[in-house]
Parts: structure tokens; sequence; C-alpha cells
């Protein structure tokens, strides 16, 4: 909110910032019902009125008045010590409302400003929590549990199926498969066995894993992460509103024309100091109408008013604005940097087609079903969809007895018969066949094997692209704006993906931190740098750009809540609709700006040149400028185009 980002948000701690926006907001309610209350009554009961609208200053003046003494302390005079002094000049010259409506709007948007403060400690206290808190520690051949704090470079660690690793580790004995995706972004589980790396913070998915600790806890890459996002967050400059650039001047020039025209009026011109003649207005009278007419009121609701357009007709369509950087700095932006997993792409493995390469296809199809059923590999699991969803009649032979071989898939007996499903290695053993020389699968695609006796084929895999990614990409690019993805996943992978979504620039095999790099080092060619992403290990960077934009349905809670705009529905093609409202948004808020400057300086002109300007002209000229400003924000909840 214009004048707010320096606010009392400023002085207040991470926790009372999170507990304080409620008493904030309460008192913004309470400040608006005795306001109204007071105008109610106001010409008919005016004790009570009085009343009303003096619990109403109190109320929506209590933080006001913290803010504007601890500026004062520091001898800083900006616009919430001016919008103070406009209550009792409000007051003197029997506007009372004026300075009613002021309060309400600066405990409202003080109380917004302090919840979206506590959101990134929050997050990062979750993260802490989710993390791993203890750990199977072997010693002697014996296995103890213990606090994964405890654990030092070189003890032995054990982690079983469905366990996360509880710090880096370097694998020693065992097979298994690793879900990276929080950390990677990387979409197929990793294979680990003897010589591998296993990090901390993700999930060994099925078999047992015996390894070393590299580092201790306080260095995995799951504590790396939260730090990224720590210090990404303190390199991300608070975005600077127009009249915070201006704020000190603009008061210092209000006190020193109200003083100058009290003076000249008593000193020069003959005018009562204080108490109004019949045919002459008193000094301080002129004073206050001038002091009124330079009141900041329809200036400090140019930007918010827009805001709060923009961010309800974003709700209503999806896409949740977090704060009022991110609609005015989205439309600015020069580059739009994509993760790939769960934003270009839906997130889940699916076949993308079955390839035979020798036997009966229905065969070989029918071992799969019976053998991808009791696998809960992420792959067999994606075989087990597809087959599922093949209407086609399947054998209801039982399989018989099956042994996991780790690291490569599933041997079973089928039909009497030796049978296999995973690495093309096991083909030999189930068929005869040699299927080691076959040409690898195309860019983007992984490939599951099934053998029997004188048949295999082969289950090609590919994590589908999200509808609306190619449209995106191509809106951007007629908008002048570049897009780029990074990835942790493999080249090939975002070659083709990239290759699909019309997309020139790609980096793979990145971690969060090289991720980070890639943006601050296009943030550091001048242009906005906007980051869409989903995942944990994407919350580093959201923090790091200038506007970060998380995928809402799927996405993980630190990528929502480190994100400036979250796409509630998933819908790729919100980033443009997004950008257009954020265009528009700031179109408003410039027209808004013309509004309330022009009219302060016109009034003021007139105020200054003529002794007699009646108060209810400068009030009218005051209360229109704020009334065109609320409806020209109010546009921007319309479904066209301003």
């Amino acid at each position: 909110m214009v004048g707010e980002s320096k606010s009392i948000m400023g002085t207040t701690s991470t926790n009372g910032a999170a507990s304080g926006w409620r008493a904030m907001a309460s008192r913004s309610v309470l400040c608006l019902g005795f306001s109204l209350a007071g105008w109610a009554m106001h010409g008919r009961w005016h004790d009570a009125s009085t009343a009303a609208y003096m619990l109403a200053f109190l109320l929506g003046g209590w933080d006001l008045t913290r803010q504007a003494w601890a500026d004062l302390r520091h001898l800083q005079f900006d616009t919430h010590f001016l919008m103070l002094l406009v209550v009792p000049g409000s007051v003197a010259v029997g506007a009372w409302g004026e300075g009613a409506l002021l309060l309400v709007l600066f405990s409202a948007s003080s109380a917004m400003e302090s919840f979206a403060s506590g959101r990134t400690r929050r997050e990062i206290d979750a993260l802490l929590r989710r993390a791993p808190r203890t750990a199977r520690r072997l010693m002697d051949g014996r296995e103890a549990m213990v606090p994964v704090e405890s654990l030092a470079p070189g003890d032995a660690v054990r982690v079983t199926a469905g366990e996360q690793v509880p710090v880096d580790l370097t694998v020693t004995s065992g097979a298994s498969a690793c879900d990276e995706s929080s950390l990677t972004g990387e979409s197929v589980p990793v294979e680990k066995s003897a010589g591998s790396m296993a990090s901390g913070g993700t999930l060994n998915l099925w078999g047992v894993l015996e390894g070393r600790v590299l580092r201790p806890s306080a260095e995995s890459a799951l504590q790396r992460i939260i730090r990224l996002i720590e210090s990404a967050q303190r390199q991300k400059a608070p975005v600077q509103r127009f009249t915070d650039r201006f704020g000190t001047g603009y008061t210092v020039l209000v006190l020193a024309a109200c003083t100058a025209v009290f003076l000249h009026a008593w000193l020069r011109t003959g005018a009562p100091p204080f108490t109004s003649a019949s045919s002459q207005p008193s000094a301080f009278y002129r004073a206050m109408t001038l002091l009124v007419v330079l009141s900041p009121c329809a200036l400090v609701l140019s930007v918010p008013s827009a805001i709060l357009s923009a961010i309800a007709h974003g709700a209503r369509h999806g896409i949740l604005f977090r704060g009022g950087a991110a609609v005015e700095n989205l439309a600015r932006v020069g580059w739009v940097t994509l993760d790939k997993t769960g934003t270009l792409t839906v997130g889940d493995l699916k076949v993308a087609r079955f390839e035979p390469v020798r036997g009966d296809a229905s065969g070989l199809l029918d071992a799969a079903a019976a053998m991808s059923a009791v696998s809960n590999h992420p792959m067999s699991r994606a075989v087990a969809r597809h087959l599922a969803d093949d209407e086609a009649p399947r054998s209801d032979a039982p399989l018989g007895s099956s042994e996991t071989v780790p690291g490569r898939g599933l041997l079973a007996q089928w039909k009497g018969a030796p049978a296999a499903l995973g690495h093309r290695e096991l083909v030999p053993d189930a068929s005869g066949l040699d299927a080691t020389a076959l040409p690898p699968p195309a860019e983007g695609l992984s490939e599951v094997w099934v053998a029997v006796p004188g048949g295999a084929g082969r289950f090609l895999l590919s994590d589908t692209l999200r509808p609306g990614a190619a449209a995106l990409v191509r809106r951007l690019d007629e908008d002048g704006v570049e897009t780029c993805i990074l990835t942790g996943d493999r080249a090939s992978t975002a070659a083709a993906i990239a290759a699909q979504c019309g997309i020139r620039e790609w980096r793979a095999d990145l971690r969060p931190e090289d991720k980070l790099a890639a943006v601050m080092a296009l943030r550091a060619t001048g242009r906005k740098v906007a980051m869409v992403g989903d995942g944990v290990n994407d919350a580093p960077v959201l923090a790091a750009a200038d506007v970060g934009i998380a995928m809402g349905g799927r996405g993980s809670d630190a990528a929502i809540e480190q994100a400036d705009v979250v796409l509630m529905n998933d819908r790729l093609e919100n980033v443009a609709r997004a950008r257009e409202l954020s265009a528009r948004a700031n179109r408003i808020i410039r027209q808004n700006l013309a509004v309330s400057l022009g009219t302060i300086a016109i009034m003021a002109l007139l105020a200054v040149l003529l002794p007699g300007l009646p108060l209810s002209l400068g009030v009218a000229a005051h209360e229109g400028s704020t009334v065109v400003v609320v409806l020209n924000s109010l546009r921007l909840l319309a479904r066209g185009r301003d």
C-alpha cells in the first residue's frame, strides 16, 4: 500500500507480525463501525456523534500514532505524520468524517501488511518440522534410533523403505530408488546402489540402504534449501512506492505551506489568528483549509484501491496475488523462468506407448499387468494405471513366486515360466533375448521392459505437458518476454519439453543453488525476472525472483508460501492473464496518481491565491478526487480491458 511500506511492520518481530495482524484488523473494523455510527448520528445527536468519532480516532489512529512517534524520535517526517495531523485539522474545521475515513484506510492496510510479513518465517519453520528427526545408526552390528543432530561424518546409517534419508549419505550397500523431486525436480525416481549419494530429506522408496554420513545434518540438502530461502529473502529489496520516495519532502512542504499561510494571513493581511471575524476567515481557518486540501487521502487511496481491486479480480479467476508488489511488478518482467516437473508438465508419469520387440504383444501385456500389480515402484505404478485403463481382456493367470532385483526390477514366475519387468538388463534372464543393443528411448522418455520366454517389449513413459504451456510461451513471446526452463531433470528431457513448448533456452541438471544463481544472473542484466515453480526445490528461487509464481493445486507448501502469485487451479495460462491484470492495474495507478496530485496542486493554488476560498469547495474537491480514484480502481473488477 502507498505510504505503508515503512509501516508498523518494520518495527515488529516476526512472531509479533504473525499474531498482531488480527488485533490490527479488529481495530480497523471497529474504527469503521464507529465512523459509520458518527456519520449516521451527525446533526441529530451531536454528543453521541462526537463520542463515536473520538472512539474511531482512538482505534484507527493507534498504529498510526505509534509509527509517527517512532519516526519523530528519529527526526523523520513522512506521510504518517502528515496523516496524523489531518485528524485534528479536520476536527478543527468540522470535517470529522474526513479524519475517520483516513484512519479506517490506514489501519486496514497496516493489518494486511502485517499478515503478509510473517509468511516466510512460518514456512521455514514448517520445513524444519518436516525434516527427519531420527536416524537408524549402526554400531557394532546393532541398530539404534538416535537424533539426527547427533550423527557425525563417517557414522553408519540404515534407511528402510518408505523412510526419509536423514542426512546426506554415501551408500555402502543395498539398492533402491529415491524420490528426489522435492529437492531436484527430477520426475523419475533415482536409483541408488553402492557408491551412490543419497541426499538428506529425499524419500527411500522400496529397498534398504546402508551408508556413511557425509556431513552433519545442519549441512544437508534440505537445510541448504532453508538457508537459501532466508538468503534470497534478504537479497530481495522491498518495492519502493511512489509516495515513499517523496513522503518526507511532501510532509515538510505541507507543514511549511500551512505555517506560511497562517503567518501571512495573520501578520500581513490582519486576519484574526484563531477566531473568525464576521467578514474575514481566521488565519487558522485558512491554514486548516490548506491542510485539508493538501491531505493525501486521495493520494493514499490511489495505489491500494487499484491493488485491492486487482487482487479481487485475480482471486475470482484463480489467481492469488500475495501483495501489492506482485501486482506492480508482474507486468514489468522481461524474463519468465519455469520449472519443468509439475509446472510445465503435470508431474505424473504416463505411458506414452508400448513397443513390442519380439513375441505376442497381448501375452506381454498380460505378464506386465500381473507383475506391475505387485510392485510399488513409480514406473510400475504408471504401467499398472495404463493397463487398468485399457479395456482389453487380460489373462487371470496368477503370478507365481517373485523376486525384486535391487535397482533393476522384478523377476517372477508367470504361467510356469520366467518373466521380468523393469530394466533392459533383465530381459535376457526371462526371454533369452539380448536387449542391450537396442536403441535407447527418445529424448524425454523413460523405458520399462517386460519379458517372457521368446518375447520382450518396452513401455515408453513420459511426463505429460501441462495444457496451456505452449500457448503461454507463444503469448509471452508476442509480448517480448523471454522464457527459460530451469530444471534438475536430465538435459535430454529438458530439451524435449522445451521443443514441445517452443522455449529456446533451457538449463538442466540444476541443483536449487544453481537455479538461484541462474535467476540472479538474469536479474543482473537489469531486467525483472519471474519464476514459475511448484516444489520445495523451487522455494529459494521463487523468493529471489522479482515475482515468484507457484502452482497452487499440487505445489508444495514451501513454494506456495514463498510465491508472490499463486495459481490456485494450476492453469499455467493464467500467468499471461495475471500479467495482463498487472498491466491494467499499473495504468490505473498512474491515472489515479495524476488525478490525486492534480487535484492537490490546483486546490492548493486556489487556497493560496483566494483568501476567501470556502472550505466546502475544498472538501468537495478533496472528496471528489477520492471518489474518482476509487471508481477508477473499481474498473479493474470488470471483465474487459480498461
